[in-house]
Order: C-alpha cells, then structure tokens, then sequence
C-alpha cells in the first residue's frame, strides 16, 4: 500500500514557522500602499481647502485619516514581519475594520438625523456593516486560538 510517512512533531513545528512567503508580503503591501494613498488624498484635499472648515467637517476629515494611517501601518507590520503571524494579521483587520464600519455608521447616522432624511437606510447599511465586521472578527479569534492550541500541542508532544 501506499502510505504517506508522517511527520514528526519537530517536522510539523518547523512547517509552521518558516519566514512569510513572497506572495504574503504582497498581501501586506496592499493595505499599506492603500493606506498611504487614502491618507495623502484625505491630507491633501484637508490642506487645500480654500475657507475654513466646520468642526464636525474637520473632525471627519481627520476621522478618516487616522483609519488611513491605521491600514498603512498595518500594512508595514505585516510587510516586515519575518515570522508567521498565526493569523493575528486578521485580527488585528478585523478590528480595523470593525472600528471603521462603527464610525462610519456614527456619521451616516448622525447626518441623516441632521437632514431629517435617511434615517432607517443608514442604520441599515451601518448595521450591515458592523454585523460583517463583528463577524470577521470573531472568525479571525477563532481561527488564532485554534492555531495556538495546535502550536501549544505540537511544542509539548516535542518536549
């Protein structure tokens, strides 16, 4: 018969702490050149702005920026890591994004009030939103916990 030889704990442990391949590195580049890109555009169109801005104007503005620079620096910890991430990569983007789509909702929300219009349609999409963003981000702790516990027993069958 055809059997596949099995791998030691050793062997299994070593799988699972290589250097991050080429093509996740590229992954990583994709919110960090994003991210970049967003916050220049948001700073830009912030600096050039001929009058004076309202302060709920300004506080979006910078709202938005800061989420900007949250994806670019995630993005670099993800391009500089050398070791696997264990999958806490997508726990950190899962509270990016759940953070993003609450405020997002905060806004829309609070704007539809001021208009008098929209109200039921923000809330909607705004949940939608949060409802997708809770659950990436319960699946991301999920799926780290799981790959702890695996890297927890491999470790003490090779002990």
């Amino acid at each position: 018969m055809n059997e596949e030889p099995r791998m030691s704990a050793d062997e299994l442990v070593g799988r699972l702490s290589p250097a991050l391949s080429p093509w996740r590195r590229v992954l990583g580049a994709v919110p960090l050149v994003t991210g970049l890109a967003g916050a220049a555009f948001v700073g830009l169109l912030w600096a050039t702005e001929p009058e004076p801005l309202p302060g709920r104007t300004q506080v979006a503005f910078a709202g938005f920026l800061v989420f900007c620079l949250a994806w670019a620096c995630y993005g670099g910890w993800m391009v500089t890591r050398r070791a696997p991430l264990f999958a806490l990569d997508r726990v950190i983007a899962g509270w990016l994004a759940l953070a993003a789509s609450a405020m997002m909702t905060a806004v829309t929300v609070t704007a539809a009030v001021q208009r008098g219009t929209g109200l039921l349609l923000a809330v909607g999409i705004g949940a939608a939103f949060v409802a997708v963003s809770v659950v990436a981000t319960v699946r991301a702790h999920v799926r780290r916990a799981a790959l702890l516990r695996r890297r927890r027993e491999l470790t003490r069958e090779k002990e």
